[in-house]
């Protein structure tokens, strides 16, 4: 097998090729089996990329369909991209006018806590620790795929995006072109999602969820958000906790390009969130 990165921002992958066997218990001698080497798409194939993916289909069908949440209680927006902060003082920062390179959602670049989110969660600390109030669209629209804003400033913060119980999501994530248009591949812990719709340009509320699959869209935990595009996913909030959602590129991650959900006890015991054992060390 043969495998090369995908890639549409500068200097986020080099271009090697890693290779592997895999071998079975056969009847067939290795060595008398055909061995060549792939011919393989470019790392900025968006056109293969975007073909290929589109393909990948759930083993449901028409008749056996996938859970796919029909019924959504929670609509959400996010735009993912990257942006600019102010240099500190006395420090040389390497983003454009001298400004410091910077990621965000919806604008806020997340700011790692000294207190964990879960516990601070647990037991009722949240104060000083964390803000309940992560946007659920952006405060400001604009042609996200278009000519980019003059300020590319983000905003700082930890914030969580809270979801009772149960709940069922579907969040719409908004590449935008600010410091140019870059796929970036967010991974989501604690949950699969399916990914029920895509596409280049602006996402249009009105006429692109017509065209989702809600019957046999592929399920994931990870998901690029096409270069100068959008992906829709949708996902059942049935798991109690905090859980973080991020770039897997890490210095995207590094810059801010991460948020955390967190989601509330339901009224069974067994969808409550388990107390810290006794030896857990302290964060």
């Amino acid at each position: 097998m043969s495998a090369r990165p995908y890639v549409t921002g500068q200097g986020t992958f080099d271009n090697s090729t890693v290779a592997g066997i895999l071998e079975y218990e056969s009847s067939i001698p290795m060595k008398n089996l055909p061995l060549f080497k792939p011919t393989l798409p470019s790392l900025n194939d968006t056109s293969f990329v975007t073909k290929f993916s589109n393909r990948l289909r759930s083993l449901a069908s028409t008749k056996f369909p996938a859970n796919v949440p029909q019924k959504i209680d929670k609509h959400l927006f996010f735009t993912i991209g990257l942006g600019t902060s102010p240099c500190e003082k006395n420090k040389t920062c390497q983003g454009p006018n001298g400004t410091r390179f910077a990621a965000s959602i919806n604008n806020v670049s997340f700011v790692q806590p000294t207190t964990a989110l879960l516990q601070s969660h647990y037991f009722d600390q949240s104060k000083g620790v964390y803000s309940p109030y992560f946007p659920i669209n952006p405060l400001h629209w604009f042609n996200y795929t278009g000519t980019p804003p003059n300020n590319t400033f983000v905003s700082n913060g930890t914030k969580l995006m809270v979801l009772p119980f149960n709940a069922s999501v579907e969040l719409v994530m908004q590449d935008t072109s600010i410091l140019g248009a870059e796929s970036h591949p967010l991974h989501l812990h604690g949950f699969n999602f399916f990914v029920v719709g895509q596409g280049f340009g602006n996402y249009n509320p009105k006429e692109d969820p017509k065209n989702f699959n809600l019957v046999d869209p592929i399920e994931r935990n990870t998901v690029g958000v096409p270069s100068g595009g959008w992906v829709a996913i949708r996902f059942l909030a049935d798991n109690p906790g905090v859980w973080f959602m991020h770039c897997h590129l890490e210095v995207h991650t590094s810059w801010g390009l991460k948020m955390a959900w967190l989601v509330l006890d339901g009224k069974l015991p067994n969808q409550k969130l388990m107390p810290p054992p006794a030896d857990l060390p302290k964060c």
